[in-house]
């Protein structure tokens, strides 16, 4: 067992840190060309970019993305120390800015088509119709004017000629019935 050094890192073999080094020393400093970096690598981010996306499409847009990039700036890119890192780095920039121009063009398309179909807007009305007729003809006023329509205890008293703390009680009685009214429907 290796002794670990207080701000080290295990160097065993197998060791993280030790198969990376195994890595660098595989390979030249500076790769010779993009074509050599591109052929070595594309294997290997295909892979991880399809474990992130789940999907091959989007795995091979987004490397084809994240190599042009680095084409773009392969004089500046070859002379870096880690020109993978840059490389997954890139491809996962990539990614997200995809994932959020999918994710705001998803909620511009939510927004644009009509939330409520007819059928479920019918079928929902005829319940609260149902439910409503459940309710006697005080607790029902309360509940239409105050929950339904929006007015406050005050505005539905004055046009129901009664006090603003009966419409309260009432439209609280009426919410408890249509509570069990809609509990003994889906039992």
């Amino acid at each position: 067992m290796a002794v670990i050094e207080r701000g080290r890192r295990p160097q065993g073999a197998g060791s993280p840190v030790s198969k990376l080094e195994d890595r660098r020393d595989k390979r030249p400093h500076e790769e010779p060309t993009f074509e050599a970096f591109f052929e070595r690598q594309q294997g290997d981010l295909f892979g991880a970019l399809w474990l992130i996306t789940r999907n091959r499409h989007e795995a091979e847009e987004i490397a084809q993305d994240a190599f042009l990039r680095l084409w773009e700036r392969w004089d500046r890119v070859a002379m870096m120390d880690d020109p993978e890192g840059y490389l997954y780095r890139t491809a996962m920039n990539v990614f997200r800015s995809r994932a959020r121009r999918a994710s705001l063009a998803l909620r511009r398309v939510a927004r644009a088509s009509p939330v409520d179909d007819a059928v479920a807007m019918v079928e929902s009305r005829e319940m609260l119709v149902q439910a409503l007729a459940s309710l006697t003809p005080r607790e029902r006023a309360a509940v239409v004017l105050t929950d339904v329509l929006g007015y406050s205890s005050e505005e539905a008293g004055r046009w129901l000629h009664i006090k603003p703390v009966t419409v309260r009680v009432l439209a609280s009685r009426g919410r408890g019935r249509l509570r069990q009214e809609v509990s003994n429907d889906d039992a």
